[in-house]
Formats: C-alpha cells, structure tokens, sequence
C-alpha cells in the first residue's frame, strides 16, 4: 500500500534542499509514496518545493523577532491558527509518518502529529540543536543527526546519524571545469574564487568581497559573486562597469556544480546544508559563519571543521578587514590546500537522502526498503 509524508519546514535553502532530497529518495525507493509538503505563507519555500514538483500547503506563521519584540504580539494568536490548520492538513492527508527538517512551520506541524499519534522524525542539520528540535526530541520517534555528540540535545537511543542530504546535481563536478568557465564567462587561465552567502545573500561577504576586488585583480584572480537578489541591483552597475572581465556576479547561481567546478576556493557561509555539499566538492573553503542565527549555530557548524583541519574560518566582525588577505594567501599556499581538500572530503556523506528516507519508510511500515 502506498505510503503518505508529509515533509514540514523551510524559510531557508539551507532547510528546503535537504527536504526535497529527502522526498526525492522517497520518490526513487518507493515511487507510489504520496508526498506533501507544509511550509510557512510568504517564505521561499512556497516558490522552491512546487518548482520541483510537489504541492505544498502553507501556513501563517512567523519566528521570534529579536530585534524588535512587540513585532511578536501576534505571535501566539499566529502559532495557535498554524496548529489548528496543522491538525486539519493531517486530518486530511492522513499521513503514515511526519517529517520535521526545520524552519518555521516545522514545529506546528510535528508539535500536532505527535498529539494526533503520527510517527515522527526530526532532521537536525546543525551541529548545535535548535529549541524547536530539542522541544520535540523526547516525542518522535526518530533524530537523523549530521555532527558527532548531538546526544547532548537528543535521548541517544533516538539518534541516527546520517550527516545532511544534499542536491546531488550540485556536486557532480567531475571533469566540468573546462564547460563550466566556458559557461560562467571565465578565464581558464585565472584561478577563480566562488563566493556564496546562501540563497539570500550576505551583507558582510558582500561588502568585504567589493571592497577587495582591486586587491584580487591585481593578483589576477577571477570571482564567482553570488550575492543575494536584495543586494543584486545596488552592486551591479559598479560591479559590472570595473570588473565585468574577472566578476560573474549573479543574484543566484542557477548551476552549482558549474560554480564548485570553475572555483579554486570558496568563501562561504557555514550553513549546515551547505557545509555538506562542501564536504563532498572538497575544496579549500573559507566559512565566514552568519551572526544573525539562532543560538550562532553557524560558528559551532565551522568550528566542527576547523577542529579536523577541513576548512579555515573567519568571524563575520574580522571579516571586513581580514577575508580577501585569508583568501589570498590560501590561493598562494598549495600545501595548505591540499590538506583542507583531503580532510574536508573525509567527512563527505553522499547518500544522507537515501538514508534518511528509508528510515521514513521503516517508520511508516514498510520495512523491505
């Protein structure tokens, strides 16, 4: 009998991906599995998950402000709608299991599944727990885990580690490199920094990397410049005009395996998802961890890599005055970058998707997958 998901979360390309990967592995091991996907009104989610194919449902729902607190008076009138409305989807859908990959609507709906008797399984990306997660542990059924001693936040006995899906199609890079410079307009002859502050951009890598481009120039270092759509249109006019022959610059890089393939460095945030498909690319990386994340989850993330001498780091307040020169004198040390690249790929996981989404089905019945 086919089985039912519902795969709960988003707000972040760092928590959408992993979700569709996971309900892409349900699709290539049990391809009559129905799944549907809730996500929170207004998020990117509600545009990402039906671009891939599935329908999702969202719901009116907002995290802490902590910038701002009386912007959260509506919070608990908003939570209270979202768990009603998440009662109704599962009374509707009926689904087998439910699956919490973070994110807003994440927490409403497993915080009803696990009332209403719907097996439950949390995917926590980070290396540090977030309270939602760490809420709701003791409930479901199972924590699938991609960073040693989380049995700090979790019960041991419920913990599986499975390290963070990722998109497969973004990471196979092998022999693209001539296509992928080709594509992007690069120079062969120029080794190349990719920069990436995650699906909505990064104001601090942003202004470091256009205070920089002179110093990169004159070294005769090209750059891949994802910057974010908010910040797109005040950067490229300048942006394109000075350096257009050694900058791409894209709000989103529409082809990731072309930007991992063409990039000699990456200068990134340490976003979980996006540790994990680093991982697997295995090239010297910089991480700069966003400051503006629940319980700085993101320094804890690249911490775990600088302990296994897998990637270099530099704060978000450093920054500014110390990013290009790190990333200078990393393209200048080839020693050091053979190092990074050999211990960042021994903590590559490929088939986190796979992995994950049998346990989904284990949960739901269905034991011979």
């Amino acid at each position: 009998m086919a089985k039912r998901i519902i795969i709960s979360g988003g707000g972040t390309g760092g928590h959408i991906f992993p979700a569709i990967a996971i309900a892409n592995a349900l699709k290539r091991l049990a391809p009559d599995t129905a799944v549907l996907f809730v996500g929170a009104n207004g998020k990117m989610e509600m545009e990402k998950v039906p671009a891939a194919g599935y329908e999702i449902i969202g719901l009116d729902i907002q995290g802490i402000n902590r910038k701002s607190l009386w912007k959260n008076l509506a919070l608990p009138f908003k939570l209270y709608r979202s768990i009603r409305k998440a009662r109704q989807i599962i009374r509707d859908f009926r689904p087998d299991v439910a699956v919490g990959v973070g994110g807003y609507a994440s927490g409403p709906l497993l915080h009803s599944a696990v009332r209403m008797g719907v097996p439950a399984l949390i995917q926590e990306q980070n290396s540090y727990a977030g309270i939602t997660n760490k809420r709701l542990a003791g409930k479901v059924a199972t924590v699938c885990v991609a960073f040693e001693g989380m049995d700090r936040f979790f019960p041991k006995e419920k913990i599986l580690f499975t390290g963070n899906p990722i998109r497969r199609e973004a990471v196979t890079i092998a022999d693209k490199r001539p296509e992928a410079t080709a594509a992007l307009g690069l120079s062969p002859e120029r080794k190349t920094i990719l920069l990436t502050g995650g699906s909505l951009g990064a104001r601090t890598l942003n202004e470091s990397m256009r205070d920089g481009l002179d110093r990169l120039v004159a070294a005769n270092i090209q750059v891949v410049w994802q910057c974010g759509a908010y910040y797109y249109d005040s950067l490229r006019e300048s942006v394109n005009a000075e350096y257009g022959e050694h900058v791409k610059l894209t709000p989103f890089l529409q082809r990731m395996d072309f930007a991992y393939a063409a990039a000699d460095a990456i200068i990134a945030r340490a976003g979980a998802g996006t540790i994990a498909e680093l991982c697997v690319v295995g090239k010297p990386t910089i991480l700069v961890p966003s400051p503006n994340v629940a319980e700085d989850h993101q320094t804890k993330n690249a911490q775990a890599l600088v302990n296994r001498s897998a990637a270099l780091m530099v704060t978000d307040a450093e920054a500014p005055r110390k990013l290009i020169t790190e990333a200078l004198a990393l393209l200048d040390d080839q020693r050091q970058c053979e190092m990074l690249c050999a211990n960042l790929k021994e903590l590559a996981i490929v088939d986190a998707d796979e992995v994950i989404a049998r346990e989904v089905l284990r949960l739901a019945g269905d034991d011979k997958r």
